[in-house]
């Protein structure tokens, strides 16, 4: 017998993880997602995957297929300085009574083809091209209204619609968008060399190049650069342009510099932060992920936050008939954690751009990393 039915606006890595979690619990689910297939729903070259991300992924039964497709590392990084000599280890943290890796790196792709498979699997319904238009917050029910103006109505709505979230301005009063950091980050794929077994960084004079692993084969290579959101360059010259930012390095990230040629498919992607104000949820509709928390990877943390809410969201739904109580409970376990990490990748972000001088990056890492291995 079903608890109740779940719409989920936005096919998305927090809205495929909350939809499993959420039919585990024991509701009929539907997803909504407004790109045509899971290809074309997936932004970005590879993901981070830290231990509580494996952990809450572990809960609705896709960590094994991660791990399986990803590399999984021994340890969370090491620091190099521009000319490539060592500075500085970073193991990370383990779960205790887990075996689970301190890091998984896996491809953007990958991942949603996972999520997507076991969402079909447990029952969740997703339909593509779709997205709502309207949402009545009744007292018994959400009426939900689309483009082509039929309706449906749902027990409660999930707001999983990313960082510019259309659902969000049904739960918040104040009209809340994201803020440009005036870093944006480079990313693109690259063969994983030998010594990519962990996240690699290495500081230069105007920003952070970084490796990380993400298959046996794999990996991808980024630099956070500080610019003015007018200043992006066009997409015919991002090649040139990386390859100009990381000029001054030596070491690694000279040998893969030189290596890059015109096959190489650059991405560069804003980097934007925003914590929403508790509560997240109103009625019968409450936002997880990227539309509460737009998190900077500085501390690969973004993904792993929104399949985090999607299993709380879930465990308090199995907790509470009312669904006040579980809203309730379901912010007061997320809200702390997620303004932690939003505000410690922003203060990394600040450092790199020269802005926190006596900032302790590596010291900040290994606090977060503590924190995030507790229990959720």
């Amino acid at each position: 017998m079903t608890r109740g039915n779940v719409l989920i606006v936005g096919g998305g890595i927090g809205g495929l993880s909350t939809a499993i979690a959420v039919r585990l619990a024991g509701y009929d689910v539907t997803v909504v997602e407004k790109q045509a297939d899971v290809h074309s729903s997936v932004y970005g070259v590879g993901i981070i995957q830290p231990i509580n991300a494996l952990r809450a992924l572990d809960a609705i039964g896709c960590a094994d297929a991660c791990i399986a497709a990803g590399y999984p590392a021994t340890a969370w990084g090491s620091m190099y300085d521009v000319e490539g000599a060592f500075v500085r280890d970073m193991p990370g943290t383990l779960i205790e009574g887990s075996d689970l890796p301190p890091l998984n790196g896996l491809t953007r792709p990958k991942l949603h083809e996972i999520l997507t498979s076991r969402a079909t699997e447990v029952g969740v319904v997703i339909r593509y091209s779709t997205t709502c238009e309207e949402l009545e917050n009744g007292p018994d029910a959400v009426l939900v209204r689309y483009p082509d103006g039929s309706t449906e109505t749902y027990d409660l709505v999930v707001g999983a619609d990313g960082v510019r979230s259309q659902v969000r301005r049904h739960v918040l009063d104040a009209e809340l968008q994201p803020r440009y950091i005036g870093q944006s980050a480079y990313r693109v794929n690259i063969p994983r060399e030998p010594e990519i077994d962990r996240i690699i960084l290495q500081g230069g004079p105007a920003g952070m190049a970084g490796f990380v692993p993400i298959g046996p084969d794999l990996a991808y290579l980024f630099f956070n650069a500080h610019m003015e959101r007018s200043a992006r360059p066009a997409d015919a010259d991002l090649l040139n342009a990386l390859r100009s930012h990381l000029a001054p390095f030596g070491g690694l990230t000279g040998r893969v510099r030189d290596a890059l040629d015109d096959s190489s498919v650059v991405v560069l992607r804003p980097e934007e932060t925003l914590i929403a104000p508790a509560p997240w949820h109103r009625g019968r509709i409450v936002l997880v992920g990227d539309a509460v928390h737009a998190i900077t990877p500085h501390l690969g943390q973004g993904a792993a936050q929104a399949i985090e809410d999607g299993v709380v969201l879930a465990d308090a739904l199995a907790k509470h008939d009312d669904l006040e109580a579980a809203f309730v409970e379901y912010t007061a376990r997320r809200y702390e954690r997620c303004k932690l990490i939003v505000e410690t990748s922003l203060a990394i972000a600040q450092w790199e751009m020269g802005e926190l001088e006596t900032f302790d990056n590596v010291g900040a890492t290994n606090r977060v990393l503590a924190a995030m291995a507790q229990p959720i």
